[in-house]
């Protein structure tokens, strides 16, 4: 009986250390030689600091920034254990609302967030990533429509002239992959980085 169980055990711990060490840790090594930022998170530094992720997005509140996607992520209550609170971009809990089209919280949220975005610019439509929530609720990016449509609250806050903010806007814009996956977008931190220095 041994002389048949003895392949299966020898095979399982080939397999074991080939497919769960030996090739995860070559490919990381791989990855850490070609792709030197991607495999350390594409980590964004200012004056020496790590301020984010070019693949995380970031809560911005000041009329001085661009505003993200909402986002619909939770961390647990700190008053109250077994309840959440809504902790936007928490990347340690990753996930969407799972709020359907039929939901009257999900409906009075967007109602509310559109109002507050027509009375910031009335002229131009709401665009649709402003009010609605990714499906991992940590998305970096927004549509150049959502930034251009932010253009006059950033300029009026920072005193800067709305053709050279829209300007930053387009320098930042980022077209589709190889000109054909995916939609053009902004990341929002990159923007608002490329904002700050520009306001100096």
């Amino acid at each position: 009986m041994l002389r048949e169980i003895r392949p299966a055990i020898v095979l399982l711990l080939l397999l074991t250390a080939v497919t769960g060490l030996a090739y995860p840790l070559a490919i990381t090594a791989i990855a850490g030689v070609i792709f030197p930022s991607q495999a350390q998170g594409s980590l964004i530094e200012k004056d020496g600091k790590v301020i984010g992720s070019a693949l995380i997005g970031q809560e911005f509140k000041e009329d001085k920034y661009f505003h993200g996607r909402p986002s619909a992520t939770l961390a647990p209550d700190p008053n109250d254990s077994p309840k959440t609170v809504p902790a936007p971009y928490n990347a340690a809990n990753s996930g969407g609302s799972n709020l359907g089209p039929t939901s009257k919280a999900l409906n009075d949220r967007i109602k509310e967030d559109v109002e507050k975005l027509k009375a910031e610019n009335p002229s131009q439509p709401v665009p649709i990533d402003l009010v609605t929530t990714s499906g991992s609720g940590l998305d970096p990016d927004i549509s150049p429509e959502a930034a251009l449509f932010q253009v006059p609250r950033v300029a009026k806050a920072r005193n800067l002239p709305e053709q050279q903010v829209r300007q930053l806007v387009e320098a930042n814009t980022k077209g589709r992959f190889i000109g054909v996956l995916g939609e053009p977008r902004v990341n929002v931190l990159a923007l608002n980085l490329a904002l700050d220095g520009a306001s100096k």
